[in-house]
């Protein structure tokens, strides 16, 4: 790889570590890349399409130079991710940055209602985004206004689950992986599953395998590593 390359357009496939937020991803890489190659302008364009949330792992794609420009193009194309949660019991934060709240027995819960109530979300649907999420709200992130302590409303929109499939259930484990539309939050849809099946439900893990034609399995966290030397790859 060159500079010249970079800043003629290129597609980064990262595979996002665990509890690392997309902007310090793109960051990290940016910091190496401009350390590598001196030369690159001051304002050198590079930019993700698509947040994923900290506490998510997998495919992140970090655009570079012209190729920024794809960014609303791949941001536009569906999404698949493999997704756990947890029944019974919630989080404030509908993933596991926030703790468990509001245990509820789920004993009476059985598995043919919940591979029933889980085919009932494919399908466009109704989505309210959670509360700790990047979504602006008079220009102020939700999650920066929700962490503060105050209020925040967040409306719903519509989103579509292309399918949901390869159910396994441990429970109080259930585990999935989801095909889905721009804009769709896997948080929000393990907090509705839990609503459906009345006993709660939080998402414990998530990892996103495709970004339209782009798939994990073409991925790296070697980007990341520090003794990693972008000149030394195409």
């Amino acid at each position: 790889m060159t500079s010249e390359k970079l800043q003629t357009g290129t597609v980064l496939l990262v595979d996002k570590p665990l509890d690392w937020t997309s902007f310090q991803t793109v960051n990290k890489i940016k910091f190496k890349l401009k350390r590598e190659f001196p030369e690159l302008p001051k304002k050198f364009k590079i930019g993700h399409a698509g947040t994923l949330d900290p506490r998510a792992t997998g495919l992140l794609i970090v655009c570079t130079g012209k190729a920024t420009k794809q960014i609303p193009e791949i941001q536009e194309a569906p999404k698949e991710y493999f997704a756990g949660i947890k029944i019974g019991v919630q989080t404030e934060s509908y993933d596991t940055e926030k703790p468990e709240i509001l245990h509820q027995d789920f004993s009476h819960i059985e598995e043919d209602f919940i591979v029933k109530t889980l085919e009932n979300f494919v399908g466009e649907i109704d989505q309210c985004p959670p509360v700790f999420s990047a979504i602006k709200i008079d220009g102020k992130r939700a999650y920066d206004l929700a962490r503060a302590g105050e209020t925040v409303e967040m409306k719903s929109r519509k989103t579509t689950i292309h399918y949901l499939q390869d159910v396994k259930i441990d429970l109080p484990f259930v585990y999935f992986t989801v095909g889905c539309s721009k804009g769709t939050y896997i948080r929000s849809l393990a907090h509705d599953i839990g609503s459906s099946l009345g006993v709660g439900a939080y998402l414990t893990e998530l990892r996103r395998t495709k970004i339209g034609d782009f798939s994990i399995e073409q991925a790296s966290s070697d980007y990341l590593n520090n003794d990693f030397r972008f000149s030394d790859h195409e």
